[in-house]
């Protein structure tokens, strides 16, 4: 897969934030697919490991990692208020798919969503 740095990068608020939006991308065996569909969508993504990569945008910056068995997990950082446009977009992708948004500041659960 080819990576793209066209996109725009994560605003710097959200770089120092711990980790808030976790998922599972179910039925995918390849998480380079996923990323070039991000690509796709305007995002930035790079290769983070063999399999894995890191997609971002303004207000998302996700890690993609395959794991034994047909599914991707998906962790990072997302703008709170953005978490219904992270799921419209995955849902926009064709993949099933559940996510969970936790508070920054004592990691509760706030949000969840499957398809």
């Amino acid at each position: 897969m080819d990576l793209s740095d066209e996109g725009e990068a994560l605003a710097p608020a959200l770089a120092e934030a711990a980790n808030n939006v976790v998922g599972i991308l179910h039925g995918c065996k390849d998480a380079s697919p996923i990323a070039e569909r991000f690509v796709r969508a305007g995002w930035n993504s790079t290769s983070s490991s063999w399999h894995g990569y890191e997609v971002e945008t303004t207000w998302c910056r996700v890690q993609l990692d395959p794991v034994d068995g047909p599914d991707v997990l998906l962790n990072g950082v997302i703008a709170p208020e953005r978490f219904n446009n992270l799921a419209a977009l995955l849902t926009h992708f064709g993949l099933r798919h559940s996510l969970e948004l936790y508070d920054d500041e004592n990691h509760t659960l706030i949000r969840k969503t499957h398809t």
